[in-house]
């Protein structure tokens, strides 16, 4: 970053990190490459943004009938393109994935890297307890994702598991208000933290939406969980920084 850059944000006091973004390479969903979402959030006032496309048992754009290994090579590939991207313009890309479950339920993973997915290739058969018990103990952090949403691919008698997980996304910008108060409640009636996503698919909606917002930049894995357990995070809801974790007022 440069120092006038710096100076400026300094003087903001926030950084934002969107949480929850997905990417065309990775996800069979996303709409728009990799670097094109990094500019998108860069161009928005964006820090940076965690990469969570959708894992090998979801929607991803790698074929199910491939090895394991040549799966997540293509996770590589599109956090590696986001990467670059991000270095040209000082913008930080952590590296993340919506780990699908079962159900159509999912949590946005938070900490980890392509090494651990390389060494985890029975992850399809876990829990999700046996899987975020995996994701801590590599030092990573585990948040069920938009757990209230209703539609078609969600089997909705399937009751989310918060004594499994560290945190909940407590506001998704792809969610209906009352998914999204669903999802504030249990996290507050749980005690776990509160992330928030625009989950975007593409450059052009929802970018500059959600997030975190942080008091210093979070260049690393291991500085976002370490923010993250220590609730450092201001919640992004609608474009604006909440002053309190569940003041959703700017929300309809």
């Amino acid at each position: 970053m440069t120092d006038k850059r710096e100076a400026k944000e300094k003087a903001n006091f926030m950084y934002r990190y969107d949480m929850h973004v997905h990417s065309a390479e990775g996800s069979a969903c996303g709409r728009d490459c990799a670097a094109d979402m990094v500019r998108a959030f860069a161009a928005a006032g964006y820090a940076g943004f965690v990469l969570t496309d959708h894992s090998c048992c979801g929607n991803s754009a790698a074929p199910r009938d491939w090895p394991w290994e040549r799966r997540i090579r293509v996770y590589e590939q599109a956090y590696q393109s986001a990467a670059e991207a991000g270095r040209a313009l000082d913008f930080d890309v952590l590296f993340g994935w919506e780990h699908h479950y079962g159900h159509g339920k999912e949590a946005l993973t938070y900490g980890i890297d392509i090494d651990f997915l390389l060494k985890n290739p029975d992850i399809p058969g876990l829990t999700l307890a046996e899987y975020a018990g995996r994701v801590r103990a590599a030092g990573g952090y585990v948040a069920l994702a938009h757990p209230y949403r209703v539609r078609d691919y969600i089997d909705a008698s399937v009751q989310p598991q918060p004594e499994a997980v560290d945190g909940v996304e407590v506001y998704n910008d792809a969610n209906r208000p009352e998914e999204n108060r669903a999802a504030l409640r249990l996290a507050e009636s749980c005690g776990l933290g509160m992330v928030s996503g625009s989950d975007a698919h593409s450059a052009a909606e929802r970018v500059g939406t959600a997030g975190l917002a942080f008091a210093r930049r979070i260049r690393a894995n291991a500085e976002l969980v370490a923010a993250l357990r220590a609730g450092e995070g201001k919640l992004i809801v609608r474009g604006e920084i909440l002053p309190l974790p569940g003041d959703f007022s700017v929300s309809p």
